[in-house]
């Protein structure tokens, strides 16, 4: 069978013969544009900041109204009678399912457009709450509530935060921090105002309210206007090839013979080429730490207000306590996203990030010391100010990996490894408490799961470092002419003489080396 490239020459020839043939005008300037187009650069501002600001509100109506549904808490135990376990789950399956799901929002974005995903995404999460108000037992609240809303969510929020990425570079962290921050700012408001719903129209109201609210993405979605960006540097043959063969596949007749193999042959190159990150090792390691940290930072929207009721506070306080959250997530969410893209921290962000997360790990670890209204305060105030730290990080450290390239499938990939822990972490901490009569051990065991995750990451990153430093050692002493330098996973050597004829340094691949 002939190799993806060999289709690819055919079709490039008998395209470009194609558009030499006379009353091609229309199609000579569609692929000017389209030429034109690739040669854009992320502007760092003008639509840009619509971009940050239709995130921003899809963060609102997607991560706040989920961390929201913890104040449901009490009120569907207590009225449908259920144990912290059996009611976690709902919390639990809306997470899931967002993180799980995420891919599939990543693939709408890149087949059809953003657009399309997050109105599609905010009919289906509004049609979600909405059937919710009419529940009549836990189960029915799983499929509503956890499933439909949740499928909604997803098609919404990776395709809505890739977009800022290919807005911004220069303040890419200062944009995410802006638009991440619609979920403190979320949670600040919605928090009060949901407790005030459920106290005046019980909570089926409340949830028929959201889901008027939840519509609100439609309009976000009309605000991704869709660019194209220049090629990433680092693989420039591959996305030619995978490009020309998308655009060849485009114009190819539908009665030709060989359309479904070439068919085959396009889908088999693009896949290859969009999920090519999922075999580096530094995207392996984040990988394996998102599950920890994810285990740990569910935990606690959904059991901060349960617990502070536990300890004596009332419920508007527990619900103050929400807010509070929120709103110090928000400063969290932009003056760290403003402090690393300074020059003196702008080198030093996957530090930072590994800091945020073991942070929010020793809140978790002081948790249970915690006994009163004066003391949880400052609490919710450090857990909310570093967990939006690294929230804002998530997509700057998830860049610097993999590239602006394969950023919305990198970051689909990401938060579908969210889901499992966001699954199952709610309903062991349940458990636990059911068993413990305590939120000691659960709150212990979140806190350990976070610092294993920047322990994880940090370590990661020394061994590249050594491997990388022993690399350049071993070069140095074989041969003092040579220099070692690095292009991904490849290591290189540079004479430090001048080619004579051009007078510019010659490389030379050095046999044997290699940083994976």
């Amino acid at each position: 069978m002939p190799t993806g490239s060999h289709w690819t020459a055919n079709s490039s020839k008998i395209i470009t013969w194609l558009l030499e043939q006379p009353g091609k005008e229309e199609e000579r300037k569609t692929m000017a544009k389209v030429n034109r187009a690739r040669s854009t650069s992320p502007p760092d501002g003008g639509w840009g900041w619509m971009i940050v600001a239709g995130c921003f509100l899809v963060t609102i109506c997607t991560r706040a109204v989920t961390r929201c549904i913890s104040i449901f808490f009490v009120e569907f135990q207590t009225y449908f009678t259920q144990d912290y376990a059996q009611t976690a789950w709902i919390h639990s399956i809306v997470d899931c399912v967002t993180m799980l799901c995420a891919p599939l929002g990543s693939v709408v974005s890149n087949h059809l457009s953003c657009q399309v995903g997050i109105m599609l995404g905010g009919l289906l999460a509004s049609t979600g709450l909405i059937l919710s108000s009419f529940a009549t037992s836990l189960k029915h609240l799983y499929l509503t509530l956890g499933v439909l809303t949740g499928l909604g969510f997803a098609l919404c929020y990776s395709p809505a935060i890739a977009m800022v990425g290919k807005y911004f570079n220069r303040r890419k962290a200062l944009a995410y921090g802006i638009a991440m921050s619609g979920s403190g700012i979320g949670t600040f408001i919605l928090a009060p105002v949901v407790q005030l719903l459920i106290e005046q129209f019980s909570w089926r109201g409340a949830l028929l309210i959201l889901g008027g609210f939840v519509l609100n993405l439609c309009v976000c979605g009309a605000l991704m206007r869709p660019i194209t960006l220049k090629e990433d540097h680092t693989t420039p043959e591959e996305n030619h090839v995978c490009r020309t063969q998308k655009e060849d596949f485009k114009r190819v007749s539908p009665y030709s013979s060989l359309t479904k193999e070439w068919a085959q042959t396009c889908l088999c190159c693009c896949l290859q080429q969009e999920y090519s990150f999922l075999l580096m090792s530094d995207f392996v390691v984040l990988a394996i730490s998102v599950l920890f940290m994810a285990y740990g930072c569910s935990p606690l929207f959904v059991y901060l207000v349960p617990y502070a009721l536990s300890v004596g506070v009332s419920h508007q306080q527990a619900a103050f306590l929400m807010s509070i959250l929120g709103v110090i997530d928000i400063i969290g969410n932009i003056t760290f996203g403003w402090l690393t893209d300074r020059r003196c921290l702008k080198n030093y962000q996957y530090v930072c990030y590994l800091f945020a997360v073991g942070m929010d790990g020793l809140c978790y670890l002081c948790l249970p010391m915690l006994q009163s209204l004066p003391l949880l305060v400052p609490f919710s105030c450090t857990f909310g100010y570093f967990d939006g730290a690294y929230v804002t990080l998530i997509p700057v450290v998830t860049t610097e990996i993999v590239g602006t390239t394969s950023l919305s499938s990198a970051l689909g990939v990401v938060y579908f490894l969210h889901a499992v822990p966001y699954l199952v972490s709610p309903p062991i901490a349940g458990w636990l408490v059911d068993t413990t009569g305590s939120y000691t051990a659960a709150f212990l065991l979140c806190g350990f799961s976070m610092i294993f995750s920047s322990v994880l990451l940090g370590f990661g990153r020394l061994v590249k470092r050594m491997r990388k430093t022993q690399l350049q050692f071993i070069a140095k002493e074989s041969d003092p002419k040579l220099q070692l330098w690095t292009n991904g996973s490849v290591a290189y050597s540079v004479e430090r003489e001048l080619d004579q004829k051009h007078g510019e340094p010659v490389a030379t691949a050095v046999p044997g080396y290699s940083l994976t």
